[in-house]
Formats: structure tokens, sequence, C-alpha cells
């Protein structure tokens, strides 16, 4: 499950190697002229679907595939050819070399006024500098691993890069990846190995001088399902991906995971099990953010948990989700290097009813943040089965703006440690959970010390030592509860929180959701 190998840390070391470039573009060599829609793409995947997968060649040449991490680093790309470099438009696309984690070649067409051109690898693209490569050895026919786009302005920076089976990233203004994206999840978390579907072939669409969006047309395969998908792709904060999907199943699919992120947790304010490291908290996202389709808003803290972890949130026509990045305070990560106060939120906001399904989360246990062991997608109720057309549509928003946020009070921080009463003698294990929450009416409330309700349920053991009082430091309030375990099991306990008027009983906050397994008992030191 090394997700995180298809991109490593970051792409940036790859961003900021592209070479200066030359006073005039060079001519990149296109291949016979097609005619191309999405509704064609859409027939090709249908097509595909209807016969047996074909898997992709993933050898290469022996020098290329002896590449190490330094070697493909030192691979640049020349931006004199660059997609788009000689036009008026705002972007340029550049294209990333085989090699490393990627081995299959995967397409490039230049589309312009309905006609596309398949785009000619060219060893000239790239300087091969000291990575030990000479490209005049290389096939003509070698082929791309991906690509990124920049603004024409700033072409040593790219705002979004596809890379690696179907997964890509985007930024907003902080200019930071973070966590990833993927065109389609299957079979994620079951006890058998997860399929990885492929964008085997893209489609960039010049962007109209005036225009601020760039168009990408992408084809998906692998064995249990083919796709169609269309991004309108807007930088900014947030960067806005518009994306339409048509998937064409040609198996029977257990697990279909829509619009799935791929994050890293590692240890945070609520979970310190992997505490070694000298870093306070490493993790690229904090929580699951839910807004359901009844409306209700649901914040699900992340964990490392010791065990492969599943959650499914019932729903039906959800009105988004997302793996945010509440946390941006540098003081909370101290990492200059890498900067996780500046990882990017991803939201997802589909653009019509989805119907029944569940936003299913999968956390699985990582001793190291180069593994990406956080999932979450939206899977369908409905069977998925041969034969099928299912059409999605949503958007994807990529920084730290996001476009919905709740009107009442959001949990802000989440802290456990051991539970007791200072100054006893503990007799029994509890763990304590302290839970702040700020927004809404909170901090007008907090400035009279007005008395708020927290309204908390467990669904094993009890609730000891329950408060909520005014927390000035963020202008609102932090409730405090210790959680004792039923026995010595170490079983599944969930908690649910949400804060209320007394008064009115009118809710003031979102609802925090809590997933955790009490340690074992050779574990419970009192202290």
């Amino acid at each position: 499950m090394r997700r995180r190998d298809f991109l490593s840390h970051s792409l940036m070391s790859l961003i900021a190697a592209a070479l200066p470039a030359s006073a005039h573009a060079a001519v990149l060599r296109l291949g016979t002229a097609q005619p191309f829609d999405f509704a064609a793409l859409k027939g090709r995947a249908r097509a595909l679907a209807a016969a047996p997968h074909v898997a992709r060649p993933a050898a290469l040449p022996a020098p290329v595939a002896a590449l190490d991490w330094d070697a493909y680093q030192a691979i640049r790309y020349r931006r004199d050819h660059a997609l788009w470099g000689d036009e008026a438009t705002r972007y340029i696309a550049q294209f990333f070399h085989l090699g490393l984690y990627f081995k299959s070649p995967v397409r490039m067409h230049a589309l312009a006024d309905g006609q596309a051109r398949e785009i000619a690898y060219d060893p000239a693209m790239f300087d091969y500098g000291a990575s030990g490569l000479d490209g005049g050895a290389l096939p003509g026919d070698l082929g791309f691993a991906g690509f990124r786009l920049h603004r024409r302005s700033d072409p040593q920076r790219d705002f979004a890069a596809f890379l690696g089976a179907s997964y890509f990233r985007a930024v907003g203004a902080s200019g930071q990846y973070g966590l990833s994206a993927r065109g389609l999840a299957v079979d994620t978390g079951l006890p058998r190995p997860e399929e990885f579907p492929d964008f085997t072939d893209f489609w960039l669409e010049r962007p109209d001088p005036a225009s601020d969006t760039v168009i990408v047309y992408a084809l998906l395969d692998s064995p249990s399902v083919a796709g169609a998908y269309r991004f309108a792709i807007t930088p900014g904060e947030p960067l806005v991906m518009d994306v339409d999907c048509a998937l064409y199943p040609r198996a029977p699919i257990e697990r279909l995971g829509i619009a799935p992120g791929t994050s890293m947790y590692q240890v945070g304010e609520n979970d310190c099990r992997m505490g070694w490291d000298w870093r306070p908290e490493i993790h690229d996202s904090d929580g699951l953010a839910l807004h359901t389709g009844q409306g209700e808003w649901i914040w699900r803290p992340l964990g490392n948990p010791r065990q492969l972890r599943f959650n499914a949130f019932a729903d039906d026509d959800p009105r988004g989700f997302g793996l945010l990045q509440r946390d941006r305070n540098f003081d909370h990560y101290q990492d200059d290097g890498v900067f996780y106060e500046r990882r990017p939120s991803l939201w997802v906001e589909p653009k019509q009813g989805w119907g029944r399904g569940e936003v299913q989360l999968i956390e699985i246990p990582t001793v190291d943040e180069t593994f990406d062991n956080i999932v979450a997608f939206w899977h369908p109720a409905q069977p998925i089965e041969p034969g099928q057309e299912l059409l999605f549509g949503y958007r994807l928003y990529w920084g730290e703006a996001m476009p919905a946020t709740p009107p009442l009070a959001t949990c802000v921080a989440t802290r456990t440690g051991l539970g007791g009463r200072i100054g006893f003698k503990r007799t029994e294990w509890s763990q304590r959970f302290a839970v702040d929450f700020a927004g809404g009416d909170l901090a007008a409330l907090a400035a009279r010390n007005a008395e708020v309700e927290p309204v908390l349920e467990t669904s094993a053991g009890r609730l000891e030592t329950v408060s909520a009082r005014p927390l000035h430091a963020v202008e609102g309030y932090r409730v405090m509860f210790d959680a004792v375990p039923p026995g010595p099991g170490t079983g599944q306990i969930d908690t649910r929180l949400f804060l209320r008027d007394p008064a009115t009983g009118r809710a003031l906050s979102e609802t925090w959701l809590y997933q955790w397994n009490p340690p074992p008992p050779d574990e419970r030191t009192l202290y």
C-alpha cells in the first residue's frame, strides 16, 4: 500500500528542474489529426470495457529501469519544448520522463478545434544531465509518464500534476503539494490486493487566450473498469477542478470508490502512538469533514491505528466531503522543509444527486511519513455490474479556503492523554479527551462566560468528569472528559459530541465523531 512511492515527498524537486526556455519554442512532433470530443471518448471507454483487459507494457530499456531517485531527478524538461509554448495562452504543459516508479507509457495528445494529435516522445525534450542516460540511445517511441501544468508567468512551479496510475495533485495559493486524488479506487481496504486503475491517455486542450481554465480529458482502464474523464482546471485559492466521468465496468466491483482522496497521518495532537520524531505533528490532513444530505456537518479526526480501520458514513445525496488540514500553525509541526501547515485541503462537491451510498474512510497503520495511509471516497449503494454506464459529476477544491464551511462552530483541536483527577491517585485507567470548538456564536458566548451544554455519547464504557468551559485563547469552548473502557478488551469505542444551547436546545457546533481502541492491559500504566 505504498502509494506515496508514486510521488515521493514532493514533485517540487522535479518542478524546479525544468530548464530555462530558449528564445523560441521548439516545434513538437505531432501525429495525424483525428476528430475528438467527450462523447467519442465515452464511446471508446465503453468499447474498451466490452473487450478483455490488456495489461500495459511495463518493460523499460535497461538504463531507464536502472535509474534511482537521484538520477531520475537529474532529468530536466526543456521548457522550450512545452506544449503551447509558442502560443498566446496563459498556461503551458510539460511532461514527465519514464523511469523509477513510472514504468508504463502514457499517451499524450494535443487538442485544438476538435482535432487531436498524438504528441511524439523526443529525447530532445529532456536534458539528461547527471542521470547517466544517453538520450540519443533511447527508443524514439519511449513515451511519457505524465504531465504538469504551469502558468506561463511562472514556468518554474506547476499548479497541477498527473503522474502514476490515476493519481493527480494540485495546489492552492500556498503552492505546496500535499495529499493526492485519484480517478478511481477499486477494492481499497479489502483483504486482497487493491486494484489501481491507470490513466492510459490524456488529451490536453489548447486554452483560449482569455480563459483561466485548462481542460484535460483522460481515458482510464483497469481489469475491472474503463472510464472517460473530463477535467476543467482553474487555478486560484482554492484551485477548482470540475470533473465529469463516465464509468463502464467490465466485471463486478465490490468496493468502488468515487472521487478518492489519498493522504497521510502519522502523528498528531490526538494520536501520539508513533510520536518518536522530534516534530510534534506529521500529517498532510488532520480530519475528514462531511456535509450530509440532511445538512449535518461532521468532523472526524484522523488517526494512525494499530490495525487497519474502516468507517462507512451512510448518506443520501451528500452535499460534500473532504480530507482537510485545519491546523495551520507552523509551531505545531516545526517542519521547515515540507511545511505541513501549508498542505492543501481537498473538498469534494457533487454537482448532482449521487443517491444512496457511503463516504468510506480507511486508516492504515504507518510508521513512516512516506506512506499514504489515509483514503476517503464515495461508495455508491447500487451493485456495480458489467454493462452499466455510471455517470458522476463533481468539483474538487484544493487549498486552504474551502467553498463550503459550517455556519456553526467547528472543532479546531482534539487532544488525548491519560485521564484521572490531578492530585488524586488513579485506581483505573481512562483516556482523557480535550476537544476545542471555535466559530459560530461561541466567541460572543465565551466573552460573557455563558453556559453551553456538551451533548456526549459513547458506544461502550462510561464517561466521567465531563465539562465545557470558555477557552478565550481560541474565542470558543473546550470540552473535557474521561472515557473509561468497559474492561480489559481493546475493542473499538465510538464517541459523539456536539455543543448545544441549554436554553433553546439549538445546536452550536458541528458534530465531532471519534473512534478509538483502548490499549492492551499491559500498556495501561497508571503512573
